[in-house]
């Protein structure tokens, strides 16, 4: 087996390390060309608000990590990112990945949305031809394990995500949201679901300032009280002194509240920033009346239903491990693959061979030609059936390694 992740997450790094390490779709493609151009043979880059992780496949593990955090130092010209890389390879690189998919490695345990995010992650990967055989099972079969986590233990019932855990926070600052007057920044899934939870606590006008105006359409006949605002009015809105909270999470490289271009503030307002990279100005809250909260500040929220998720997490763990190890099993019979491969394609020799001898020397029609066919594939692949299956199931490593290796020496394929 030869698998590993490299990367940071919100376990060991702050957001000012990685928002710069982040991966859009051009980046992603241009960085999986570079390591493919390095001898990695699979790769899938999952980077979302809380994590920048690169999984490979490669013949040397050990090179391939190396190979991967000079990368991460040089694409991104960051030489301090270095001392915040973790990696893990093989078994752990694997448990990785399915507690990450489970969302048992989420800064909110048991959150949905990073389950999306690696299957397009995944998804992408495929597309440009980075994921093959070892990945495209790897990938699913974490997929398909945390559905079922979700489903066995109900982990995500419960109505916990980083917008909740937000609007928590925000709650606390401003003792209540009641009549509050928000502008919302962004309506990908983040604020999708923030706008929710936002209608929970009876504020006042939610004004929505996004790109499209085709997307506010798609909402606008759910909730009461959200207006649409041009996207590029989204600082003159602030200059009416009418809005208490800011909530932004766009998927723009760039910020989209600069300290700069802010109004004077003469009353105090909130600044909740969700995105990865950063969407607000972090100098902002060097303002009078200004506060600026990030991703970061929601570690410190501890949520009375926590206690229940790590309990439920414990049952989940159960699960995953059961399909690490049917995924190893796989992963270890997949190692015959070729033998078998060489096997089948030294009996289609062996049958062309003897076929083309016998109706040079007999006489056959169609029929019987195809009859004759038939009869040899099956007695040639009856003569291999058994040697491969008792091989499938050799547990020792080392044993099955000499099986095949004796095999190809005698059938010399």
């Amino acid at each position: 087996m030869n698998i590993a992740v490299i990367g940071i997450n919100h376990n060991l790094s702050p957001i000012n390390i990685r928002e710069k390490v982040s991966f859009t779709d051009t980046k992603n493609i241009e960085a999986t060309n570079i390591l493919l151009d390095k001898d990695l043979e699979e790769i899938v880059i999952l980077s979302t608000c809380n994590r920048s992780e690169i999984y490979i496949s490669c013949e040397d593990i050990e090179k391939g990590i190396n190979i991967v955090r000079d990368f991460y130092e040089q694409f991104f010209d960051l030489r301090e990112v270095r001392k915040y890389l973790f990696n893990k390879k093989n078994t752990e690189a694997i448990e990785h990945l399915f507690n990450v998919t489970s969302g048992l490695d989420s800064l909110v345990i048991g959150e949905d949305q990073i389950l999306g995010q690696v299957k397009d992650a995944h998804e992408f990967s495929m597309k440009i031809g980075a994921s093959k055989k070892l990945f495209n099972k790897l990938f699913r079969e974490a997929i398909t394990t945390a559905k079922e986590v979700k489903t066995v233990t109900k982990i995500s019932q419960q109505p916990l995500s980083i917008s909740y855990i937000a609007i928590k926070l925000l709650k606390e600052k401003v003792k209540s949201l009641q009549n509050k007057n928000i502008l919302i920044i962004g309506l990908g899934k983040m604020n999708l679901l923030t706008i929710k939870h936002l209608e929970e606590e009876n504020v006042g006008t939610i004004y929505i300032a996004n790109r499209s105006v085709e997307k506010f359409k798609e909402i606008q006949n759910l909730y009461d009280n959200i207006e649409y605002v041009e996207y590029k009015d989204r600082y003159n809105i602030l200059k009416e002194d009418k809005i208490d909270i800011v909530i932004s999470a766009t998927s723009s490289p760039h910020l989209v509240i600069k300290k700069e271009d802010l109004p004077n503030i003469k009353d105090p307002i909130y600044f909740m920033d969700l995105a990865l990279p950063r969407d607000i100005d972090f100098k902002i809250k060097e303002l009078e009346n200004a506060n600026v909260y990030c991703i970061d500040d929601l570690k410190a929220i501890q949520n009375k239903n926590d206690n229940e998720r790590i309990k439920l997490s414990k049952e989940a763990y159960k699960i995953i491990k059961n399909k690490i190890d049917e995924f190893i099993e796989w992963e270890e019979v997949s190692t015959i693959d070729p033998t078998i491969k060489s096997l089948n394609k030294k009996c289609a020799d062996i049958k062309e061979d003897t076929l083309d001898y016998i109706f040079r020397k007999i006489d056959l029609n169609q029929r019987d030609k195809k009859i004759l066919d038939k009869m040899l594939s099956s007695a040639l692949k009856r003569m291999i059936r058994e040697p491969i299956l008792n091989l499938k199931h050799v547990k020792n490593k080392g044993k099955r390694e000499e099986y095949i290796k004796a095999i190809e020496e005698l059938f010399d394929i």
